[in-house]
């Protein structure tokens, strides 16, 4: 028996990462009916078929974390890379990245690329404020590089962030070899890169990189959403003051008496954080836990 996490799954086939390198796997109806569909970022234990080298799937670790869009299991830090520079980064568009993380109890990361040209001053106190983490970096310089490094060590990372903040040079500084990496899973499949929109995982910085249309632009429409009801509890910063409204179901926009627009009015919430939880209630607040699953 081995164990492994799963890189990649098409048609019914699973890729999964072992220290004997890539195995091609399937489930059995059975597991499937039994254990249910497996996820890429499993953490799985499968038996080895030695006539052919192919394995059969017999065993799903419990999940970390799970994501219905893009479908990736157990991911320890999605990492925001924004830029003050040149095209700067709509704040609202890592607002709503971060928002679905933390909903989803992941570790996050704001990292604020092309310092050499800008410092990303606000941004960077904006977050120190609510309590994120921030990092600044220079894919061009390489200062923050070795920190940010450490950060992946031993976990499923994603990155988001828009055109032209320098994420693949980013990428590309952390791991010289990503590059080749992604291409070598790609061979062993016997599909081109961009033959397919399902998330992939590849071997990058002592860890693994999920690689999907959905984490390598802001394409928060793609990935899952936060109900009105857990909304408040995705900003952090907003705990101190949750159950202190003068109304009970208190939504945090606009009502009299709201203890966390007092915050913000006092400073003690960044007022651009709480801009971007009004713009994400407006958008789910008539919005139902099923139809979350047509969306």
């Amino acid at each position: 028996m081995l164990n492994g996490t799963i890189l990649k799954g098409i048609g019914g086939f699973y890729y999964v990462g072992t220290a004997d390198g890539v195995i091609e796997c399937k489930a059995r109806g059975k597991f499937r009916r039994t254990v249910g569909k497996p996820m890429v970022g499993d953490r799985v234990k499968l038996e080895l078929q030695p006539e052919d080298g192919t394995g059969f799937l017999l065993e799903i670790e419990p999940r970390k974390t799970a994501l219905i869009r893009p479908p990736v299991a157990n991911i320890g830090l999605l990492a925001a890379v924004a830029s003050a520079a040149p095209p700067q980064t709509e704040p609202f568009l890592i607002d709503k990245v971060l928002a679905i993380a933390e909903h989803k109890g992941m570790e996050v990361l704001v990292v604020l690329n092309k310092t050499d040209l800008d410092p990303a001053d606000a941004l960077y106190e904006t977050y120190r404020a609510a309590g994120i983490d921030v990092l600044r970096v220079s894919a061009e310089t390489g200062a923050g590089i070795d920190e940010l490094r450490g950060r992946l060590d031993g976990k499923i990372s994603a990155f988001a962030g828009n055109s032209g903040v320098g994420k693949s040079s980013l990428l590309n500084r952390l791991d010289p070899g990503f590059a080749g990496a992604v291409g070598s899973i790609s061979d062993r499949i016997g599909r081109g890169r961009h033959t397919t929109r399902h998330v992939e995982l590849v071997p990058f910085a002592g860890g693994y990189l999920a690689d999907t249309p959905g984490f390598s632009s802001f394409e928060t429409e793609q990935m899952d959403l936060v109900l009105r009801d857990d909304l408040q509890h995705a900003f952090r910063e907003f705990a101190p003051y949750l159950g202190q409204c003068r109304f009970t179901g208190c939504a945090h926009v606009c009502e009299k008496g709201c203890a966390v627009l007092e915050a913000v009015g006092a400073g003690k919430i960044p007022r651009s954080r709480h801009e971007s939880y009004k713009r994400l209630y407006e958008s789910v607040k008539d919005l139902k836990e099923w139809e979350l699953k047509k969306t």
